[in-house]
């Protein structure tokens, strides 16, 4: 099976609005009914403005742009993902991607998302992308 090449410096980015209906979607996904993701009166006497979206469903925009850069023949082998600062429920997120490094068929990304407008990052880390099935 041929794989799509890797390039260091290819790069995909993805923005987003994380929305109420989508917040409702993942805590019915994963199960979590902490106060601070389903409760805005619970996250507003925490400090928040609204509900906080969940940190995996805002990484999660990140393996969007991992799939454009990885091809139909690849997925994700491992990720790790620091979450710097809260996203509000009715923030605008930007994911991005970048190769920085390919060592045969797997590759070594980049992985940021940012508020948008502001450009403040919420989300930084590293992913690598492995063929599907090795050859």
């Amino acid at each position: 099976m041929s794989h799509t090449p890797l390039n260091p410096g290819a790069a995909f980015a993805f923005r987003k609005t994380m929305t109420v209906a989508e917040q409702a979607m993942f805590t019915g996904i994963s199960g979590n009914l902490g106060g601070l993701y389903v409760d805005a009166v619970r996250a507003k006497k925490a400090g928040a403005s609204n509900m906080v979206a969940f940190e995996l469903a805002v990484g999660g925009l990140a393996t969007t742009c991992l799939s454009q850069l990885g091809g139909p023949t690849r997925r994700i082998g491992s990720i790790a993902l620091n979450f710097a600062a809260p996203v509000i429920v009715g923030d605008s997120v930007e994911a991005r991607a970048e190769i920085v490094e390919v060592t045969g068929d797997d590759a070594t990304c980049r992985v940021i998302c940012t508020l948008s407008p502001s450009g403040v990052t919420v989300v930084d880390g590293t992913a690598t992308l492995v063929p599907f099935t090795k050859a």
